[in-house]
């Protein structure tokens, strides 16, 4: 059964036991924290690594990001063609997987002997982020948003 209007945010935000209309909510609030992150990510990423990945949801659980691949699998079953579904929820993973990561290593690099600044792999999260942006507007498209 679907919560009601009066349902907290605890139940909209929580991990356990989403339901569909509850998921549809939390994918257009992480819509809109990735479309913040890019649209502030100069401002955002003067904080460093740590600062990028607590608006991926990959550091704290603030972020509507935080949990996003439980919400996006969740919605397989919702999607228009669910082989381009799980197609663009794939690559989207894997985009927020390498920000995550490229915003991690921007932390130690320079205690590092490689070769990478950490304003080089901040500027490579910051590609990964426009990417998982761009397939999550084909899983949006799926979903009739």
């Amino acid at each position: 059964q679907a919560a009601d209007s009066t349902s907290s945010d605890a139940n909209v935000f929580g991990q356990n036991n989403l339901s569909v209309e509850d998921a549809r909510k939390r994918f257009q609030a992480a819509r809109n924290d990735l479309r913040y992150l890019l649209e502030n990510y100069a401002d955002i990423s003067k904080g460093g690594g740590d600062a990028v990945r607590n608006y991926l949801g990959t550091q704290g659980v603030k972020s509507n990001l935080f949990g996003i691949q439980k919400v996006l699998k969740i919605l397989r079953e919702e999607s228009e063609d669910i082989v381009e579904y799980t197609e663009a929820m794939d690559e989207f993973n894997a985009y927020y997987y390498q920000a995550e990561g490229a915003a991690y290593q921007s932390m130690f690099a320079e205690h590092s002997s490689a070769k990478s600044t950490p304003e080089s792999l901040l500027a490579t999260a910051k590609q990964d982020i426009a990417k998982m942006e761009k397939y999550m507007d084909i899983l949006a498209s799926q979903l009739g948003n």
